[in-house]
């Protein structure tokens, strides 16, 4: 594997960060996590948009220079020869100690961007659905971190573990208020007489309203495109865990697994136990809308990487 860190492609055994990062040290930084078909990066300029908005309104870094990014992604992509891939990419705030008083942002970020092979999930969970469990977290729309895919992770992660121990595949997590917000790695939709609905996410808010601890994802704003397209009204709103309950389907989506049909949440049974048919319908157009987008790239760039 070759890692590409601050300007430079290394072997995975000489990709060292300093001992001082702030992302080592305080957990200081962001990620995105992105896929790959074809040798090109699904939505690259979304994800690093979105990277960019988080690093300056939580005054990690200012001036992120995105293209040369993109190219970055997309050169380790290829250097790896790889085809299909899973890419992360992370920025820390550097060498920097949040103690000492420095000022966020000024000192130069760390920057690396692993790629490898996909995750290949078993093929039953998406033509038989999952279940998920409520977490015992919640989401805090005070907490100006909610919603900026950060590195301090744990208490997903912990919730992942806990969903595992009882069987789910996802967490559920709920608002402080009890409203839906999102899964621990995951937005969510529900299914409701031929209409989608999913909560409000950050940047999405009224004005006057409480600010949304919901992560804006890339693949739930392609879901939404696709669904426009097809003439699938999507209603953007505050939901509780009732609507969840009483929903016709329910999915979930993140650029790792596309869409995973929910077919129960804990011991509750949604939609007759198995993945309804609009979210069977969207899963499949969103695999093409990945596999076509990525697809012409590789053509308009001569040809795909590994295939």
């Amino acid at each position: 594997m070759v890692v590409w860190l601050n300007g430079k492609f290394l072997d995975r055994d000489e990709a060292r960060i300093s001992a001082f990062d702030a992302g080592f040290q305080h957990g200081v930084g962001l990620f995105e996590t992105m896929a790959a078909r074809h040798g090109r990066v699904f939505r690259v300029m979304d994800h690093l948009q979105r990277l960019a908005t988080s690093a300056a309104e939580l005054r990690l870094a200012e001036g992120l220079r995105l293209e040369p990014l993109a190219d970055a992604i997309e050169m380790t992509v290829a250097r790896n020869e790889l085809s299909e891939a899973r890419v992360r990419l992370t920025v820390t705030g550097g060498d920097l100690s949040m103690l000492s008083g420095a000022r966020s942002g000024s000192a130069d970020p760390t920057i690396m961007v692993v790629a490898q092979a996909p995750t290949r999930y078993p093929a039953e969970l998406f033509s038989r659905g999952v279940r998920i469990k409520v977490a015992d977290i919640r989401t805090n729309p005070f907490d100006r971190f909610a919603g900026h895919k950060t590195l301090w992770y744990w208490p997903r992660l912990s919730e992942l573990q806990a969903a595992s121990a009882a069987g789910c595949a996802e967490s559920l997590f709920l608002t402080t208020s009890n409203h839906l917000a999102c899964g621990a790695v995951s937005n969510i939709f529900l299914v409701r007489k031929g209409e989608l609905l999913t909560p409000i996410a950050r940047g999405e808010e009224k004005a006057g309203a409480l600010p949304s601890p919901v992560l804006p994802g890339i693949t739930r704003a392609v879901v939404r495109e696709i669904a426009g397209r097809m003439g699938i009204a999507c209603q953007v709103r505050t939901l509780a865990i009732d609507d969840a309950l009483g929903a016709d389907e329910i999915f979930l989506c993140n650029s790792s697994w596309g869409i995973m049909p929910v077919v129960g949440i804990e011991g509750a049974t949604v939609g007759g136990g198995a993945p309804g048919a609009m979210t069977r319908t969207l899963r499949e157009a969103l695999s093409q809308a990945l596999d076509g987008e990525t697809r012409d790239s590789a053509e308009r760039l001569g040809g795909a990487v590994g295939s």
